[in-house]
C-alpha cells in the first residue's frame, strides 16, 4: 500500500513535470531571416507594422534575425547562405541585390521580397500574377519612372545641356537598366549625359567632385539601397557643391535634397511585411501574386530651389503633391 507521503510527492513530481511536457508540444517560434543591403530604420518600422497587421509581433510570436551588408553587397550572397543554414522560416528582402543573393542561396525557404527593379526581368518571378517558384513581395516604380526624373530635373534647369546620373555599379540589376534607361532619355531631350559610379562614401565623395568638374546642369539619383541608406548625406553633398538633384523617395528631399520622384518606400515596406505575415499562416509565395505599387508622387523643396539660386516653374509646382517650404 503506498503512503500518504509517498503519494503527495509523486503527486508533486507529476505536477511540476506537467508544465515542461506543454512546453515540449509548443510549436517553435517561427523566425524571419531578414537579409539586407543597407540598414534602414524606416523600412524596419514599416516592415514590422505589415507583421503586425498579420497579429505577429517581434519577440512575442516571431523572431527575426537580421543580417546587413551595410552597403558591400559582395556579402550578400555569405549572409544569405548563413541565413538558409540556420533554416529561417521565411527570408524578407528590401531590396534588389539582397532578393537576387537569397534566391541564389535556396529554393525551398519562401523569400518575400521588394524591388525596384522588374521581378520578371532580373529573373526573380517567371510572372507577376503567378510567381511560382519561392519567391514573391512587392515592386516600386523605381527603375521605371527613371526618365521621368531626368524630365523633370531638364524642366526646372531648361538651360542645361549637359546632366548627370549616379549609380551603384555593384547593383547590376538597377545601375546597367537605370543608365540605359537615361541615356535613351538624354537624346530624345537632346541631353549629354555622363555616368558616375559610388558604391562607398567616399566614391560619393568623388563623385560629386567630378560632377563639379563636368559643368552638369543636374544630377539624377539612381534607385539604389546603398543610396536610399545616405539620404541625408546625399541632401547635403548636393546642397555644398549646389547640385540640383533629385531622387527616388521623399526621404531625401525631407532631408533638404531639391526633388524626389517615385512611389512610397513606407508603404511598400509594410506591404512586405504583410506578405511574410501570410507566409507565415501558411500561404505559400506561388499563390501570391506581386504587388505593384502604382502611384508616383512628386515632391519639391522650395527651401533647397531658393538656397541653389533656382526658381521652380508655377506649372511644375502645381503638379507636385507636396511642396516643403
Amino acid at each position: 500500500m503506498m503512503r500518504r507521503r509517498e503519494f503527495i510527492t509523486l503527486l508533486g513530481g507529476a505536477a511540476a513535470a506537467w508544465p515542461l511536457a506543454a512546453r515540449a508540444q509548443q510549436p517553435a517560434m517561427p523566425v524571419i531571416g531578414f537579409l539586407g543591403s543597407a540598414s534602414l530604420e524606416d523600412r524596419l518600422r514599416a516592415f514590422r507594422q505589415g507583421l503586425r497587421d498579420t497579429g505577429y509581433v517581434e519577440g512575442n510570436n516571431v523572431a527575426i534575425e537580421y543580417r546587413w551588408a551595410e552597403g558591400q553587397n559582395d556579402r550578400l550572397p555569405t549572409l544569405a547562405a548563413n541565413l538558409v543554414r540556420i533554416r529561417v522560416t521565411v527570408i524578407a528582402t528590401p531590396d534588389t541585390p539582397a532578393a537576387l543573393a537569397a534566391k541564389a542561396a535556396t529554393t525551398t525557404i519562401p523569400i518575400i521580397f521588394f524591388t525596384a527593379a522588374n521581378p520578371v526581368e532580373i529573373g526573380l518571378v517567371a510572372n507577376l500574377a503567378r510567381p511560382g517558384g519561392n519567391l514573391t513581395g512587392v515592386t516600386t516604380l523605381g527603375l521605371e519612372v527613371g526618365p521621368k526624373r531626368l524630365e523633370l530635373l531638364h524642366e526646372l534647369v531648361p538651360a542645361a545641356t549637359t546632366m548627370a546620373l549616379l549609380v551603384n555599379p555593384t547593383s547590376l540589376a538597377l545601375s546597367e537598366r537605370t543608365t540605359r534607361d537615361l541615356q535613351t532619355a538624354a537624346r530624345a531631350l537632346g541631353l549629354k549625359i555622363h555616368v558616375l559610379h559610388a558604391s562607398t562614401e567616399r566614391e560619393i565623395d568623388s563623385a560629386f567632385a567630378t560632377f563639379a568638374q563636368l559643368r552638369a546642369g543636374g544630377l539624377v539619383i539612381g534607385p539604389d539601397a546603398f543610396f536610399t541608406s545616405r539620404a541625408e548625406e546625399l541632401a547635403a553633398l548636393a546642397l555644398r557643391h549646389r547640385v540640383p538633384a533629385i531622387y527616388q523617395f521623399r526621404e531625401f528631399v525631407e532631408a533638404g535634397g531639391l526633388m524626389s520622384y517615385g512611389t512610397d518606400l513606407t508603404d511598400g515596406n509594410r506591404l512586405t511585411g504583410v506578405y511574410t505575415g501570410r507566409i507565415l499562416k501558411g500561404e505559400k509565395p506561388a499563390d501570391l501574386p506581386v504587388q505593384q505599387s502604382s502611384k508616383a508622387e512628386l515632391i519639391i523643396n522650395l527651401k533647397t530651389a531658393r538656397a541653389l539660386g533656382l526658381t521652380v516653374p508655377l506649372p511644375l509646382i502645381g503638379r507636385a503633391d507636396e511642396v516643403i517650404e
